[in-house]
């Protein structure tokens, strides 16, 4: 599954992003509507992690997701 797909479905995803990474609210998860660089951001802010690391669990996601 790539990026693409993940926006496309992001509404049939957002239970799993809110498992995923709890801190997000759901205004927040509604506002990054699968867009990647929004997540990354979000993540980033919430967490406190390197943009690599935030890419990294990203991309550990994704792949559980296909």
């Amino acid at each position: 599954m790539n990026w693409d797909i993940i926006q496309g479905k992001w509404d049939q995803l957002k239970g799993s992003v809110k498992q995923e990474w709890g801190e997000l609210t759901d205004d927040e998860v509604t506002q990054i509507n699968g867009d990647r660089d929004r997540l990354s951001g979000k993540l980033q802010e919430r967490y406190g992690w390197a943009k690599a690391d935030a890419e990294e669990k990203m991309n550990d996601f994704l792949r559980r997701q296909g």
